[in-house]
């Protein structure tokens, strides 16, 4: 049995932020890798401020080195858009893996208008990160209405592989302020600087 984490989004760009959470989670539930899924295009997110899959999927590699953090655009080969068809299509690839869904607190709040989100519960436990500024509105958020019945308690974490779904964890992490939403206010053209990065990349391995 192999114990995966999986952290899905847009990673427009990934960052330290993204690395730290991932890192604490490998600890905290003593997985043997976390998948980050880099999305070929987010249904709730804006297309226009979305940077080229490659330069974002290149952030995150560049952000997982030395890690046991596995970048891939998975979702590109299953031919899957949102998450539970990617759940579906993984738990049929890899049946010998136990999968367990990592999301922060502000995901959660919005987590009621992911498609078939009951269903993604379902699926494979949920563990919650807390995010700065979120934690108290992600208590009172609308999916937890449903899902506040099925609260593990930390103290039973490493036990998750053999929770059945349904399953919530809330973990607590020491918050950490960076967003890719802020990297790409202060700094709106990164993917372009990043893109030009991954083509000199090409033809030094092709020269």
């Amino acid at each position: 049995m192999t114990r995966i984490g999986l952290l899905g989004g847009s990673f427009n760009p990934a960052h330290g932020g993204h690395r730290a959470i991932s890192l604490f989670a490998i600890r905290a539930l003593e997985l043997d890798e976390l998948w980050w899924l880099v999305s070929p295009g987010n249904p709730l997110k804006d297309p226009e401020s979305m940077a080229p899959l490659e330069v974002r999927l290149a952030s995150a590699r560049t952000q997982a080195r030395g890690t046991r953090i596995r970048p891939t655009a998975i979702e590109t080969e299953l031919d899957t858009r949102y998450t539970v068809d990617t759940l579906a299509a993984l738990k049929s690839r890899y049946p010998s893996h136990k999968f367990i869904w990592l999301m922060g607190a502000d995901n959660l709040l919005q987590f009621h208008h992911w498609r078939a989100w009951r269903e993604i519960a379902r699926r494979v436990p949920i563990a919650v990160i807390a995010r700065p500024g979120y934690n108290r509105a992600a208590h009172a958020a609308p999916a937890m209405g449903w899902l506040r019945r099925f609260v593990r308690p930390v103290a039973d974490l490493r036990n998750w592989t053999n929770w059945r779904p349904p399953a919530l964890v809330l973990l607590r992490f020491v918050p950490d302020p960076r967003s890719a939403t802020r990297i790409r206010q202060a700094d709106p053209h990164w993917h372009r600087r990043a893109l030009s990065r991954v083509d000199l990349s090409r033809r030094t391995h092709s020269s």
